[in-house]
């Protein structure tokens, strides 16, 4: 692929992606008011005569269909409203000083019990009912639920919202909390999601989330994800949106081998290429990294993808994907198939190493911050393809997957 199709290629995904990334930026976007927001945490910042309100950046949705509020100091009246909020049309709400449930209008129905400080007030929607324009919405206290109601769903969709009246008042908002789930934190918990990923360890996944459960002590301590199918010219870029970086934003987004090592940080080994969050370096097959782009953080979006060459076949694209376990790269010319990497998942000798990987067909992989393409690198793709890998390593971290941002 000469130099020039190369560069016009990448400025129209460049486009494409911004274009993305520009509807995306005016969907979702935190909108409040009165309310001091510092990380999770909401504070009225009003005077008591007016209402302060904060509305979450995304609608809930089937993928992440319920978020909680924690009341941690009640103010002056503890006037905080939980919900989708309650006085205006196409909203609902649960109002912590009454208990009385408010849909669409002034008027509240007695529905709960009064909320205090330490209370829980969780709101969902069930996914089940989440079609032709009516859901149900329910909520919790404290883990129980409280009750259900039927109500209309706008296009834009049902956000979760805080509101708080008085001062003092002061809650913490789980955007991403979990409902209905084992709380077993021994067994790694996937959901209906869970076909999309291959293989995951010390990894949970929660809708579209992933959690990085391992003890974040040693480099050995790596949590992975890896999709369940490979990019290929149909799917061919993936993104990933840092909501918490932890204690050390050890994040890594790349491609993969398919059997590559679980406790390796996606780059470090054979096989693989991977953009690195914490220090902006990428990784190509070894544990010493080159400068690449800048540092991400909480909020940044990362992604990463494969500008496949005109003349690229995979010959299982034709094929139905329950058979993609037996996919294989055809180049033009014969090659020699090389065995499947069944080593230790420890220490791999570098001679090996080069000798398989010279084996396979050349591709451009490159990588995104916030919607704009930072830099390529050349990799030879391994027997089966390139899998959508991320890997985390410190407490606390958490990210948003899209592993197909370009199908709509």
């Amino acid at each position: 692929m000469d130099d020039i199709n190369l560069h016009y290629r990448f400025l129209n995904w460049r486009r494409r992606i911004r274009e993305i990334r520009e509807v995306r930026a005016v969907r979702y976007q935190e909108r409040y008011k009165r309310i001091l927001v510092d990380g999770d945490t909401l504070s009225y910042q009003g005077n008591s005569d007016e209402v302060g309100c904060y509305v979450a950046p995304r609608p809930l949705s089937k993928g992440n269909c319920y978020f909680e509020v924690t009341i941690l100091d009640t103010g002056v009246r503890g006037t905080i409203a939980v919900g989708l909020p309650g006085w205006l049309p196409n909203s609902v709400a649960y109002h912590a000083d009454d208990g009385k449930l408010y849909n669409g209008n002034g008027v509240g129905q007695q529905f709960g019990t009064k909320c205090n400080s330490g209370d829980r007030i969780g709101c969902g929607i069930h996914p089940e009912s989440f079609e032709a324009g009516l859901t149900s919405v329910f909520f919790t206290k404290n883990g129980k639920e409280v009750g259900s109601i039927a109500i209309l769903v706008s296009p834009e969709g049902l956000f979760p919202a805080v509101g708080m009246h008085s001062l003092g008042e002061e809650v913490r908002i789980d955007l991403h909390a979990e409902w209905g789930a084992d709380e077993d934190d021994s067994v790694m918990m996937v959901d209906s999601h869970e076909e999309e990923w291959g293989r995951l360890h010390d990894v949970k996944v929660i809708g579209t989330l992933l959690e990085y459960t391992g003890k974040g002590k040693s480099i050995m301590d790596v949590g992975l994800a890896q999709a369940r199918l490979p990019l290929s010219t149909r799917s061919h870029y993936f993104e990933v949106e840092i909501v918490d970086a932890g204690e050390k934003c050890y994040i890594a987004l790349g491609l993969a081998r398919r059997d590559y090592p679980k406790n390796r940080h996606p780059g470090w080994s054979r096989g693989s290429v991977a953009y690195h969050a914490d220090d902006g370096k990428i990784f190509h097959g070894s544990g010493v990294g080159d400068p690449f782009g800048p540092r991400c953080f909480e909020g940044d979006i990362m992604g990463c993808g494969i500008m496949f060459p005109r003349d690229y076949i995979l010959d299982s694209e034709e094929e139905n994907e329950d058979s993609l376990d037996s996919m294989e790269v055809k180049p033009k010319q014969r090659r020699v198939q090389n065995v499947l990497y069944l080593n230790d998942e420890d220490e791999e000798e570098e001679g090996e190493d080069m000798e398989q990987e010279h084996e396979g067909k050349k591709v451009m992989v490159f990588f995104t911050r916030n919607g704009k393409i930072i830099g390529r690198r050349e990799a030879v793709v391994p027997t089966g393809g390139f899998y959508p890998t991320i890997g985390m390593l410190s407490s606390g971290e958490k990210v948003k997957v899209d592993l197909h941002p370009l199908s709509g």
